[in-house]
């Protein structure tokens, strides 16, 4: 297998990884447009625009399982986040006075 194809091979894989779309619902076209660049495109400006396509996806997918790991209340709103933080002491957040 030529070091392309491989390179291609594993864009394709990371934008996979990447997505947070179940695979009946992904969108054929980016991996359509990348083949077509490939196909296309000069042979070292492409290897060089799909290794860096494909290392940008890749830190980013790391970034997102690393704030996911380590600031687990990142994606939660402020009324969760509230919850969660008194949960982490041992405390149950009290509920909020409604007047009727």
């Amino acid at each position: 297998m030529s070091a392309g194809k491989h390179l291609y091979r594993s864009l394709l894989r990371e934008l996979r990884l990447s997505s947070n779309v179940p695979r009946a619902k992904r969108n054929p076209d980016v991996a359509v447009h990348f083949r077509k660049i490939v196909e296309v495109g000069d042979a070292k400006a492409v290897e060089r625009a799909v290794l860096e396509s494909r290392d940008f996806l890749r830190a980013n997918r790391i970034y997102g399982e690393l704030l996911k790991r380590y600031n687990p209340t990142h994606s939660m709103s402020q009324e969760e986040r509230v919850k969660a933080t008194a949960r982490r002491v041992g405390l149950d957040a009290p509920s909020e006075y409604k007047s009727e």
